[in-house]
């Protein structure tokens, strides 16, 4: 297998992705997800990423749905968006891991949450109180399953579980979360800090946190990702900043003011500055959500941001 690690990126320079469109998104305007992905490589762009759909909202398992994606492409990076393998016994997870680098060769970023709502832990017999300490336990054992360090694991999800017998590279991980718990478990833990809906200023904090925390803990310090959403363009029935910025604030429970700089709108050298201030925040991979537009086209468009970004 050939192995594309998540490439460094060059200094003042921003790699730019997206994430791939909604079930229902995909239904409304007939863009099946493997078409999407493929779309997204053909405009250009760095990254493509995998998200579980909203409560409620039918979608594929998130291995299955990267795995459609992974095969569908041949030099993207292709990012899961929140993957859960505190979930999962240790060995499948690790299996699932390995078969996507497989099926990826080597493109897979492992983007890690602990999100989901009480109900989703318990289904799997995780007690929601417990999936950050048990998160943090399958990151440590994950490498050594991933390199086919065999035997016996003791896991608390349902006695030992077998060693992987797979031997691949551990893909980088993402830490997704904008707490300061979630930054002090990337710097410990991750290759990434994957923050969404932060403003740049809020982010730039983080990110000195993030460096001052790797540094106690001897780790170089890991990457920042920004999740960003926004409607490219200006058509007229394209959603405004702060028509977005007010639907993050009722979402959120918060005041419009809190994500008045978070959306990122206009024409394209307009997108462009406003993706540009995350530089100054240490941000080096920004991956967008579309608010709204055919997806296609924000694509296109999303792709001529990133050449003046670039």
């Amino acid at each position: 297998m050939t192995f594309f690690p998540d490439a460094a990126v060059p200094p003042g320079r921003l790699a730019v992705g997206v994430v791939l469109p909604s079930p229902a998104v995909r239904r409304e305007q007939r863009l099946p997800l493997a078409e999407a992905a493929r779309h997204a490589e053909q405009s250009g762009l760095d990254l493509v990423a995998y998200r579980d759909a909203p409560a409620g909202e039918p979608s594929p398992d998130a291995a299955v749905a990267l795995a459609a994606v992974a095969a569908a492409t041949e030099r993207i990076t292709v990012v899961s968006g929140a993957y859960a393998p505190a979930l999962r016994p240790p060995a499948q997870a690790a299996q699932q891991i390995a078969s996507l680098q497989y099926v990826a060769d080597g493109r897979l970023v492992l983007g890690v949450g602990t999100d989901g709502g009480p109900a989703r832990w318990a289904a799997a017999g995780v007690p929601y109180e417990e999936r950050v300490r048990r998160t943090d336990a399958t990151l440590r054992l994950l490498p050594r399953l991933l390199a086919g360090d065999g035997g016996p694991q003791p896991y608390e999800q349902g006695g030992p579980a077998a060693g992987s017998a797979s031997s691949v590279p551990m893909p980088p991980v993402w830490i997704s979360g904008n707490s300061r718990g979630t930054v002090r478990r990337a710097a410990r833990l991750g290759d990434g800090w994957f923050p969404a809906l932060a403003p740049p200023a809020e982010v730039a904090a983080g990110t000195v946190h993030l460096a001052e925390l790797a540094a106690v803990f001897g780790r170089p310090a890991p990457c920042v990702v920004i999740g960003a959403t926004g409607a490219l363009g200006t058509a007229a029935d394209l959603p405004t900043r702060a028509e977005l910025a007010a639907g993050l604030a009722t979402a959120h429970g918060a005041a419009p003011e809190r994500y008045a700089q978070v959306p990122v709108t206009g024409g394209v050298r307009e997108a462009a500055e406003r993706l540009h201030s995350y530089c100054g925040a240490g941000v080096s991979r920004v991956v967008m959500t579309f608010a709204g537009g055919d997806w296609r086209h924000q694509v296109e468009l999303l792709a001529e941001v990133r050449g003046l970004v670039g």
